[in-house]
């Protein structure tokens, strides 16, 4: 009994530092996810700061989901329940592509963008014209220390960004994502990339190679594989429908 007494006064200290130390963290993270520490890059290079809607510039996207294409987000605001990127609905049956993607951002752009993001005034919201998104996308990303975090986020902006003026360049950065895309947080983007990479292929009338991507991407999701990052029974049909037109394409051609 008396040892007990004098046990518990000695542990109180530390177990009240551990306590400090659990809500000094909590509120840094609560700080990042709101975007108001920025000069923390040494420290934590794994998190995602900033979310950015991105949509293919083609005459599949509808005028709502277009207008949306270059809106910055928040991670509190992407949270939500019920958030949505766009100003309204998309007015496409088949629905448009939409991305959102995480990036940290620790070169100068993206840093700069991430201060207009902080202060912003409309509901934590920014909007990028075509040439802030490709001046952010050409940054010296690859020089900061955040290269290897946000790596496969960078190809993906790019892939999408330039499908309309560097189709080859969208190609090889599609084909580097299905390749090289293997995190938790980087898994939504993969079967988009299928679907974009065969769209490029086939406009580029490389019928056979278009196939071939077919083909991988019905080998890895083999077996009606489910999950929250596996196609859809309607992107099953979708890819399946393409793969039969650009079979009979080749057919018409030999």
């Amino acid at each position: 009994m008396g040892s007990s007494s004098v046990v518990i006064p000695e542990l109180l200290p530390y177990l009240l530092g551990i306590l400090a130390l659990l809500v000094v963290w909590q509120y840094h993270q609560m700080q990042v996810m709101k975007g108001q520490i920025l000069a923390i890059d040494v420290f934590d290079r794994s998190g995602i700061r900033m979310y950015l809607h991105v949509v293919p510039n083609d005459k599949n996207t509808c005028e709502v989901c277009a207008e949306a294409n270059g809106r910055v987000f928040l991670p509190s605001e992407v949270t939500k329940i019920h958030f949505t990127p766009l100003g309204g609905q998309c007015t496409n049956p088949a629905k448009c592509v939409g991305l959102l993607v995480g990036i940290y951002g620790a070169w100068p752009e993206a840093r700069h963008l991430l201060e207009r993001l902080r202060t912003s005034k409309k509901k934590a919201t920014v909007q990028l014209s075509a040439p802030e998104l490709e001046a952010l996308i050409r940054g010296p990303w690859e020089r900061s220390i955040s290269a290897a975090t946000d790596r496969i986020s960078v190809h993906m902006l790019e892939a999408i960004y330039y499908e309309e003026t560097s189709p080859e360049t969208s190609i090889t950065n599609y084909r580097y994502l299905i390749d090289q895309a293997r995190e938790v947080r980087h898994l939504p983007l993969i079967v988009p990339s299928y679907f974009r990479l065969t769209e490029l292929l086939a406009r580029q009338g490389r019928s056979q190679e278009a196939i071939d991507v077919i083909e991988q991407f019905e080998s890895r999701y083999k077996a009606k594989k489910v999950g929250p990052h596996a196609p859809t029974e309607t992107q099953r049909g979708l890819m399946s429908l393409r793969k039969s037109r650009l079979a009979a394409t080749l057919k018409q051609a030999s």
